[in-house]
């Protein structure tokens, strides 16, 4: 298991959607989250930094049980609790 493994992370993408949830694992050609919440930039007025700090503020709501996220997609992998909270 990767050293991630059941902390909550950031995954930013390089396209217009960002994930945070648990990690479960890092594998050579995906991310796997738990329990994870998706953001689209723009998508009802937030984009995807504001998403991000409001989950570092009160949570996630795990709105999928099990995300895999291609690495070729991914911009960045941050722990959720390196983000300031404001």
């Amino acid at each position: 298991m990767s050293e991630l493994h059941g902390v909550t992370v950031v995954v930013d993408t390089k396209g217009a959607r960002v994930y945070v949830g648990r990690c479960h694992d890092i594998e050579a050609d995906r991310i796997i989250l738990l329990d994870a919440d998706g953001h689209a930039e723009g998508e009802g007025g937030v984009s995807k930094d504001e998403f991000v700090r409001r989950a570092a503020r009160v949570g996630v709501w795990g709105r999928e049980a099990r995300v895999a996220i291609p690495t070729s997609e991914i911009a960045s992998i941050r722990r959720l609790g390196e983000i300031p909270v404001e």
